[in-house]
C-alpha cells in the first residue's frame, strides 16, 4: 500500500519529470496541436514560457510533428505514464 501523504507517480516517472511536463503543457496550451518544433517554440515564447521550457523545446527534432505533450515529453526523455485509466 502506498503512503496517501506522498505524491503518487507512475513507475518510471519521477516528480521532476511531472513538473517539467506540466510546465511545457502550461506554456503550450491545448490549441497548438498538431505542431512541429518551431511552432511549439513560438507558442511557448508567446505565452511567456520560462527559459528552461524554451531550451527543452528547442532540443526537439526539426521536421517532426507532435500531436500532444506526451509525445513531446517522450522525445525529451521525460518519464511518461504508460497506462491510462
Amino acid at each position: 500500500m502506498t503512503d496517501p501523504h506522498q505524491p503518487a507517480t507512475s513507475p518510471g516517472v519521477d516528480q521532476g519529470d511531472v513538473d517539467r511536463r506540466a510546465a511545457i503543457a502550461e506554456a503550450l496550451g491545448k490549441e497548438v496541436w498538431p505542431a512541429d518544433r518551431d511552432t511549439l517554440v513560438s507558442k511557448a515564447q508567446e505565452s511567456g514560457a520560462r527559459d528552461d521550457v524554451l531550451a527543452q523545446l528547442r532540443r526537439l527534432p526539426a521536421g517532426t510533428e507532435f500531436t500532444n505533450v506526451q509525445e513531446v515529453a517522450q522525445h525529451l526523455g521525460l518519464g511518461t505514464e504508460q497506462h491510462r485509466f
